[in-house]
């Protein structure tokens, strides 16, 4: 359970975004999404993990930004995550099947990355959907299409009207004279973010890679 200082309710009454949030989410409930390339070039170069760098670039551009923290939280209250970490897919080669492992997110990308490697050692073999237990709310889910380079990926969510935090999706890397670009599909909600506000997130993924 996440403390109520990581949760800073939203006074609807006076909020800029009312007007736009009723629209999107009560009158016409809508969600989106945008696939983009990103350049992962230096990653490749630097030898760098590229999972868990780009688990760390891309909540460190979520939590820059209040447009992508907005949620209900679990006593449906509307309001924003004071921070935001990542929820991810790791596949199994020996089942065919997938689990999801949750790491804390820290500013400094080595003390993030061991203990994303920590995580990876205790629940990497736990088969089971949630092979880390008890994933705070304060989480955004990335996925891992490794096997295949996309144009376009759109998710059908039953309760997707509901579900306010962005989810994005990672394929496979491609490499062309010289450069590696992989694709990420970024699905939002209308309700609290906008295009401006997905072009910004990309703009500064993009920076953040090289």
């Amino acid at each position: 359970m996440i403390a109520m200082e990581f949760f800073n309710p939203i006074d609807r009454t006076n909020w800029e975004r009312e007007e736009y949030f009723t629209h999107f989410f009560s009158d016409v409930p809508c969600t989106y999404s945008m696939t983009v390339r990103l350049d992962i070039t230096q990653l490749k170069r630097s030898q760098e993990k590229i999972y868990p760098a780009l688990l760390h670039r891309m909540a460190k551009v979520v939590n820059n930004h209040p447009e992508f923290r907005t949620a209900y939280n679990r006593q449906g209250q509307l309001g924003v995550f004071s921070q935001m970490m990542p929820c991810y897919t790791i596949f199994h080669k020996d089942t065919h099947t997938f689990s999801s492992i949750w790491t804390p997110y820290a500013e400094d990308y080595n003390l993030f990355l061991k203990d994303y490697q920590d995580d990876m050692d205790r629940f990497g073999h736990v088969h089971k959907r949630e092979a880390k237990p008890n994933a705070p709310e304060n989480c955004f889910n990335v996925s891992m299409i490794p096997w295949e380079d996309f144009e376009g990926f759109h998710l059908n969510l039953q309760k997707g009207y509901q579900y306010l935090l962005p989810i994005f999706t990672l394929g496979k890397y491609q490499e062309k004279d010289g450069r590696y670009t992989m694709p990420l599909a970024i699905q939002v909600h209308h309700a609290v973010c906008d295009g401006f506000h997905v072009c910004c997130f990309v703009e500064e993924l993009k920076s953040l890679l090289g």
